[in-house]
């Protein structure tokens, strides 16, 4: 027994020495990015424009919430914001809103795009989102890149409700889909007055100034590119939804802070 008592004393201390080793590390979690302070949430500048954030839902053409979308809240830098105040005061006057569709977008959530893009299997939303476009064209035809405006602040999707607004009712995963340019009454319902398509529509239909488009959905992109226009905001000609305002607080810088409510608070 006192002949053992040595090498128990050793093989114990390797046990202990090894458990030590083995027990996980405390990582410390990294906080995350906040907003710099020239961010605001959109309802703090203007409680009255309408939000339908659809990044946060399943009622988009990955169909699926993406990433960094964590609240339905519409985050903007403070110029751009401000013009859209003035877009609203104008429009309540004759009788009408904003509706803004998404605003600030993290880079996780473009680089989510990325991963789907590349994903050929993936087609659950092609009959809605994207009839016509083979999914392998999305990167050369320009539906998707690498890099959004949307990241860098200033850059709003947005449209026109005629009020009183009505509901517009929840996206259901599962249910029939019909293509985004149908005739309005037949594509998803949206209290958006008729601009020829709907939102992210993948389609040549949704350029501003696409000759098919006449008559009333016409008037109503003008009136929506005309009043935006004014206040220093420029369309992308590809989609009728898609306004960045100028000159950008932060022209070449693409922020990944996550859509949240905390990411603005306090500004």
């Amino acid at each position: 027994m006192t002949r053992l008592a040595p090498a128990l004393r050793t093989l114990a201390a390797a046990v202990a020495l090894l458990a030590v080793t083995a027990a996980p590390s405390t990582a410390r979690a990294e906080p995350e990015p906040k907003a710099p302070g020239e961010f605001v949430s959109l309802r703090s500048v203007d409680p009255t424009i309408i939000q339908e954030m659809r990044y946060t839902t399943a009622h988009n053409f990955m169909g699926v919430p993406v990433d960094g979308y964590r609240q339905p809240v519409c985050i903007l830098t403070r110029p751009a914001a401000k013009a859209l105040h003035e877009a609203q005061t104008e429009l309540l006057g004759r009788g009408y809103s904003l509706k803004v569709y998404d605003c600030y977008r993290p880079q996780r959530a473009v680089d989510h795009f990325v991963r789907w893009a590349k994903d050929l299997e993936d087609e659950t939303m092609k009959g809605e989102f994207y009839p016509h476009v083979d999914k392998s064209r999305l990167f050369a035809d320009g539906y998707i890149a690498e890099k959004s405006g949307h990241s860098r602040g200033s850059t709003v999707d947005l449209t026109i409700v005629k009020l009183p607004a009505e509901a517009t009712r929840p996206y259901v995963p599962g249910e029939e889909l019909v293509p985004c340019y149908a005739p309005k009454n037949e594509r998803f319902p949206d209290n958006s007055v008729d601009m020829g398509t709907g939102f992210d529509c993948f389609d040549t239909l949704s350029h501003t100034e696409d000759p098919r488009i006449q008559g009333v959905q016409r008037a109503n992109r003008q009136l929506l590119k005309g009043l935006l226009g004014e206040l220093g905001f420029v369309n992308l000609t590809e989609e009728w939804w898609h306004f960045t305002y100028k000159p950008e607080p932060f022209p070449d810088t693409y922020f990944d802070f996550p859509v949240t409510r905390r990411s603005v608070a306090g500004h």
